[in-house]
């Protein structure tokens, strides 16, 4: 399944962590179906990778029993993919909030995420540097935890520089501290909203009275609530993955097995028609009247086994709670006839945005054009055909027209 999308129509930004040599940047070619470089050594990725991904939902042209023909998503067998923006950066090492291996580019490449995958080697195959290794010999909670770590560390070696001056500034002239730590965070997309919430969790100590210990936990929780993170427990489908896998869930973080070797390995037969395959599909069914070599199918024969254990490869699955579990996203389908369900070049269902939860209808026009939020006078229902003031709260599914004096410039 590939086709062309603009960078600006994928709105949300999510990012690939891990260390070295896990396999992210066989994750992102196959969520991408791009050829970032993949080998077995570490630093194969140095420049970020930068492509277009799918969330995966059920369109509502089956409900509304038309024929779609989406401009900047695609539409297979009613099952809508809509774009996200996946970006595969430099792998990370321990001390690279110091600027050890690639670490503060690492870091600098993935600070405008809006959500992150941290891709982990379950089976604990690949040690500390990013080294192969026998399998079971490397413990994956080292590796959660210290990604997670060094982020928190360059986060809070950014909030901290001129810390005191940013404290008394903010007690002392009459300034607000979320305002001016979303200042200096600004670049990273972490909003005011963010520092608010959880500058509230630290209400019992006055912040000019933290220690670094408190700044560490300040930036940690600021970390956990702006850069929510799911880990893609890649590779397992070699022991021991399971109980590590089992291991990395105890700590209530969001875990999902994923096999991205498999994936690849299916989206390739597919584009290549051997295979009947969907990404997120709990199996594959090779096609008729084609003649396999003995290597694709003993391959095969290996995704089909791992598929019946797993129910899937897992590579869709965690690109779609990314977005919908982590980001809390829905999808609405823009129309211009609500009627017709159509754009105005005839195009029938033509779009879908996602946007978050508990976004209102001048909210989803602004997501399309800031012109159209400008002028905005309403927008209409296309199942009840009711009009929609600006803070009307839009549902996952929903199909909007909006009506507004601009046009999207």
């Amino acid at each position: 399944m590939l086709i062309s999308v603009s960078y600006h129509h994928a709105s949300m930004l999510v990012g690939l962590l891990g260390k070295t040599n896990v396999g992210k940047s066989t994750f992102f070619n196959a969520a991408t179906q791009l050829s970032a470089p993949v080998a077995n050594h570490p630093f194969t990725t140095i420049n970020p990778n930068i492509g277009i991904g799918y969330a995966r939902v059920k369109c509502v042209c089956t409900e509304f029993n038309v024929k779609d023909n989406p401009i900047h998503s695609v539409c297979i067998e009613g099952n809508r993919f809509v774009p996200v923006k996946l970006i595969d950066v430099a792998g990370l090492v321990p001390g690279a909030h110091e600027g050890r291996g690639l670490g503060n580019k690492f870091l600098d490449d993935a600070r405008q995420s809006d959500a992150m995958i941290h891709v982990v080697d379950a089976s604990g195959s690949t040690d500390s540097e990013g080294r192969t290794c026998p399998p079971g010999t490397q413990d994956p909670m080292f590796d959660v935890e210290f990604v997670e770590k060094e982020f928190d560390l360059w986060l809070t070696s950014i909030i901290g520089r001129d810390w005191d001056k940013t404290v008394r500034e903010a007690e002392h002239q009459g300034q607000k501290l979320e305002q001016l730590l979303a200042k200096k965070l600004s670049g990273l997309a972490i909003t005011e909203s963010h520092v608010l919430e959880v500058l509230g969790k630290f209400k019992t100590k006055k912040p000019s009275t933290w220690s670094k210990e408190d700044l560490f936990e300040f930036c940690k929780t600021l970390r956990m609530k702006s850069k929510p993170v799911i880990i893609a427990a890649n590779k397992a489908d070699i022991p021991p993955a399971d109980q590590n896998i089992e291991k990395m869930k105890k700590g209530g973080r969001l875990v999902i097995p994923c096999a991205s070797e498999a994936e690849l390995l299916l989206r390739r037969a597919a584009s290549k028609g051997l295979i009947d395959y969907l990404a997120g599909d709990t199996a594959f069914k090779v096609k008729e009247n084609i003649t396999l070599t003995d290597e694709q199918k003993k391959a095969l024969d290996l995704v089909k086994t791992l598929m019946g254990k797993m129910g899937s490869t897992g590579v869709q699955q965690v690109i779609n709670a990314a977005c919908f579990e982590l980001l809390k996203l829905i999808v609405v389908y823009p129309v211009e006839d609500e009627t017709k369900l159509t754009d105005k070049k005839g195009n029938v269902l033509p779009d879908a945005y996602m946007i978050k939860t508990g976004s209102t209808a001048k909210d989803f026009a602004a997501a399309i054009h800031s012109d159209l939020a400008k002028g905005f006078l309403h927008a209409i229902d296309a199942r009840s055909k009711q009009r929609l003031g600006a803070d009307h709260v839009l549902k996952n599914g929903d199909v909007i027209k909006i009506v507004s004096t601009m046009s999207r410039g």
